[in-house]
């Protein structure tokens, strides 16, 4: 198998995001309240950013018609998503008020969590950065829910399972 060498900037974008997507990530659904209810958006640009104080960051796309309710959110929930989740992961990739067949609650601030999920971090926005097509939200987490189980995973533009030794 040969391997391409190129400058990101001088080739098609796709090749540049095929790249990327060599990188596995977990699934999250992002979700903030808004003046007309409830918004969510399906993200793998998710990270931790710090233990103290406890930040983590996300990078919501410019271009998505949700980015001016996330970019103004001062509170959002970041929910990492199970495996036999990928049904809410589905959801929220196509529509941002895919609420009506998940459990859900409101929370602090209106925020709307979703409950089961692998890990939720309640977060509070403390910086906004400019990140090309995107930005970075860095956030201060609040509050945490977790259980085990396992993850699901983003990888070649697929969804998958993980798979322990």
């Amino acid at each position: 198998m040969q391997s391409l060498n190129f400058d990101p900037a001088e080739t098609d974008p796709r090749a540049f995001r095929e790249a990327l997507g060599r990188f596995a990530t977990g699934i999250t659904v992002v979700t903030c309240a808004t003046p007309t209810g409830p918004l969510g958006i399906t993200a793998n640009s998710f990270a931790s950013v710090s233990l103290d104080p406890p930040l983590v960051l996300w990078s919501p796309a410019k271009g998505s018609s949700r980015y001016p309710f996330f970019a103004a959110a001062s509170h959002f929930a970041i929910h990492v998503i199970a495996e036999e989740q990928r049904g809410i992961c589905n959801g929220f990739a196509r529509s941002g008020d895919a609420f009506d067949d998940i459990d859900w609650e409101t929370g602090l601030n209106g925020v709307p969590l979703i409950n089961n999920c692998l890990s939720r971090f309640e977060c509070e926005t403390s910086a906004v950065h400019d990140g090309g097509d995107h930005s970075i939200v860095v956030a201060k987490v609040t509050r945490v829910t977790t259980r085990p189980g396992t993850p699901l995973l983003f990888h070649g533009g697929q969804y998958g399972g993980f798979a322990a030794d």
